[in-house]
């Protein structure tokens, strides 16, 4: 009796699997992430740090714009002394101000397009690129209209720990 049993069992074929449902679900699916991947970009902004100056001495006097984020406030120095300073107002860093000198220094120096944002530690991330984005460029309203025009300050940005 055990060998009939066998016998028959050996003569059941297995049976098939069964991966329409499968394939319903990846037709479904590859498109919808196709089109998906369109609609998320990475925006990747070039930084460099600041290097010091190795080379022979040049005659011409060289403008450094620093910007020098403290936990008191922002200051914009010249890179030997500070020219401007303001604190906070209401514990957040006033970017306008910020953004009204540093349209001045573009007027003043007009083909400067690098600056050098420096930080003191335990700085939050979200001030830091809010400085980044006022230093690289500012929004202005045109006039006798609702427009908003885009101007660009200094798009060339290093990083740095602040002094």
């Amino acid at each position: 009796m055990n060998r009939r049993y066998h016998i028959k069992r050996r003569d059941k074929e297995t049976p098939a699997l069964d991966i329409t449902t499968f394939l319903n679900l990846m037709v479904v699916l590859i498109p919808f992430l196709l089109i998906s991947a369109v609609f998320s970009r990475v925006a990747i902004m070039e930084l460099s740090v600041p290097t010091s100056a190795g080379g022979a001495a040049s005659n011409k006097p060289n403008l450094a714009i620093e910007v020098i984020v403290r936990k008191a406030g922002l200051e914009i120095a010249n890179g030997l002394s500070v020219e401007a300073a303001f604190p906070k107002k209401n514990d957040q860093y006033d970017i306008e101000t910020l953004q009204a000198i540093l349209m001045r220094l573009k007027a003043r120096y007009p083909k400067k397009e690098d600056a050098t944002v420096l930080m003191e530690p335990d700085i939050a991330y979200d001030h830091l690129i809010q400085i980044m984005d006022a230093v690289r460029g500012a929004e202005l309203e045109t006039e006798g209209s609702d427009e908003m025009q885009k101007m660009v300050l200094f798009p060339s940005i290093s990083i740095g720990d602040a002094p």
